[in-house]
This record gives structure tokens, C-alpha cells and sequence, in this order.
């Protein structure tokens, strides 16, 4: 029997990373542009993605600089295809060229920074938008929340305003629902639960809320402004007088900015033990975008969410 989708029993995943790659290991490995994998840490993640089944590399770097890396770190690069580009901004145009070109079905931020490669994807003459904004998932479990949850935009999207908002918002539910959520929960999160014409935050939350009753955004139920404690915990809603139904069942937590979902992840990440994966969706092609400092078992859950979307976008074109 395959195994359920990663996020289809709330509650039930102990090790979320693990069914996320469990889970891609049963579809066709996708065809993806790794950007640049210039150092041991990205090419060593590709080529151990290559051999889980997750992807089929295709790897976009100065030939010499990937022999070079493979040969100090004891790496095979074997029968692996290499697009031979001069430096990290061919690159990144050059990934961004396969991905518009259907030649790759995802693409994978090697050793250059995430601005520049984002740089040749976003434009809208790479041909790689669509008619949603692009914006940053985080994959997350923490042992202390009973269910894996989804913390959104924590690495694209600085200041957005309330249409960029709500663009993340949709992005972040179809992603749930791709990987198994039926209706997904989400909290806007403010720091209080009142709203403030003082507090631009509960503003657009409120706002958000009424967008979804009148259809303009889809498949999920909202709520907010909700202070992070009613996000995640329904006693503490109860406390305030607050009936939600997504206090204590938020599947989607949406931050008001980069830099309160940025440090929320990274605390959560370092201080609560949480294992994390991130994607970039929004876009015609799935993005994983890791960091330098992401454990090997974070970048390999990546490329199965990669991989999970990339097989759902071939009969949903997004």
C-alpha cells in the first residue's frame, strides 16, 4: 500500500520529513535545474536527492568548479548531466531558461545567494510568473504542536501588502491541499487579536477574512488577527473569549512580514527542536530554495516537496 499524503492525518506524522521523502520516492523522479551547486554541502544534497529517487539533477555550474568540489569532497558525479555555464549569474539565467523551456520541471538553489537567483527567475520576461505573486513556504513540525504546519512568507516577500497577502495565503492552502489537507486552517497572525486601525497587520487580517467569505480566496478556512498563542493553542483563545475554529488546528500560520516569519521559523527551528522544509511556490515550476546552514535531512525533504508538486503541476498547470 502507498503511503498517505504527508499532511492528509493531522496528529498522526511523527517524523514529517521522513513521509515527505517517502512519499516522493513513490513518484518519478523530476527532472531539476540545481543552480550553481558549487560547493560540497549543495552538490552533495543533489547527487544524495539523485540517489534517493527524488530528482534527476541536472546540474547548472562551471564544469571545473563541480569536478573540482566532487573530487576534494570524494564525490561521484558519474553519468550526471552538467549544463557547462561560466559563473553563478549565467547560472541562474540559465536555470531559468531550462525551467521556462519545460527542459526542467523544478529548480534548486545551489551555492549562490537566493537574490540572485531570484533575480533571473522573477521577471516576468523569464517567463516562469504566473498570475499569483511568488512566495516562501515553510514545512514545519515542532514536538510540542500536535500537527505539521505550514509558516508563510519567511524568505521572498519583505513588507507585502494586502494583494501580495493575499496571494501567499493561496499559495500557502493549495499547497496544503496538494499535500493532503482538505480544507487547511490558517491563521493570520498580528501581534494582538483585536482589530486596530492603528496596527496594519489585524487590518489586512480582518480584511483577508472577509476576502475569503466572498470567494476571492479559496480551499481554506481563516481567521484572524490572532496573536500567535491563539494560533496554536484553543485553551488560550478560550481564555480571550475568542471561537475559532482555527485556534489549536492552524495548519497555515501567515506572518505579517518577512522578518516576523523569518525569526518565528528560525526560533522554532533552534529553540523548539523543529525540523523544516522549505519550497517556493507561485511560480510555473517549484523552487527550493535551503540555506547553507539547513541539515542534510531538510534539503532532501525539500526536493520531495519539489518533487511532490512538480508531479502535481503536470495535470495542474499552475
Amino acid at each position: 500500500m502507498s503511503p498517505a499524503l504527508p499532511l492528509a492525518r493531522p496528529g498522526q506524522s511523527q517524523d514529517l520529513l521522513q513521509d515527505l521523502i517517502r512519499y516522493a520516492q513513490g513518484l518519478p523522479a523530476v527532472r531539476t535545474g540545481v543552480v550553481h551547486p558549487c560547493d560540497a554541502v549543495s552538490l552533495a544534497a543533489a547527487l544524495e536527492a539523485k540517489a534517493l529517487g527524488l530528482i534527476a539533477p541536472v546540474l547548472i555550474a562551471p564544469r571545473s568548479k563541480l569536478e573540482s568540489v566532487a573530487q576534494q569532497e570524494g564525490l561521484v558525479l558519474g553519468d550526471v548531466e552538467i549544463e557547462d555555464v561560466p559563473h553563478s549569474h549565467a547560472a541562474a539565467a540559465k536555470g531559468a531558461e531550462l525551467a521556462a523551456a519545460g527542459e526542467v520541471q523544478a529548480l534548486m538553489k545551489g551555492s549562490l545567494h537566493t537574490d540572485e537567483l531570484m533575480s533571473a527567475i522573477l521577471p516576468s520576461s523569464a517567463g516562469l510568473r504566473t498570475k499569483r505573486r511568488v512566495s516562501h513556504c515553510f514545512l514545519m513540525q515542532v514536538p510540542t504542536y500536535p500537527r505539521a504546519f505550514i509558516i508563510t512568507d519567511a524568505a521572498i516577500n519583505i513588507a507585502p501588502d494586502l494583494l501580495a497577502k493575499a496571494d501567499i495565503v493561496q499559495n500557502a492552502i493549495d499547497l496544503a491541499r496538494v499535500l493532503g489537507v482538505e480544507s487547511p486552517k490558517v491563521a493570520l497572525l498580528a501581534a494582538v487579536e483585536t482589530v486596530s486601525p492603528h496596527m496594519q497587520a489585524t487590518m489586512d487580517a480582518a480584511i483577508l477574512c472577509k476576502m475569503a467569505d466572498r470567494g476571492q480566496i479559496s480551499g481554506g478556512v481563516l481567521d484572524g488577527p490572532l496573536a500567535f498563542d491563539n494560533a496554536i493553542s484553543s485553551e488560550a483563545a478560550q481564555i480571550k473569549g475568542i471561537h475559532s475554529e482555527v485556534a489549536g488546528a492552524a495548519d497555515i500560520l501567515v506572518a505579517p512580514d518577512l522578518e516576523s516569519g523569518n525569526m518565528l521559523a528560525k526560533q522554532l527551528e533552534y529553540l523548539g527542536n523543529a525540523h523544516s522544509a522549505g519550497i517556493v511556490v507561485g511560480a510555473k515550476v517549484p523552487i527550493v530554495l535551503t540555506s547553507r546552514a539547513d541539515p542534510k535531512l531538510s534539503r532532501l525533504a525539500s526536493c520531495a516537496v519539489a518533487a511532490i508538486l512538480a508531479q502535481h503541476y503536470r495535470g495542474n498547470p499552475p
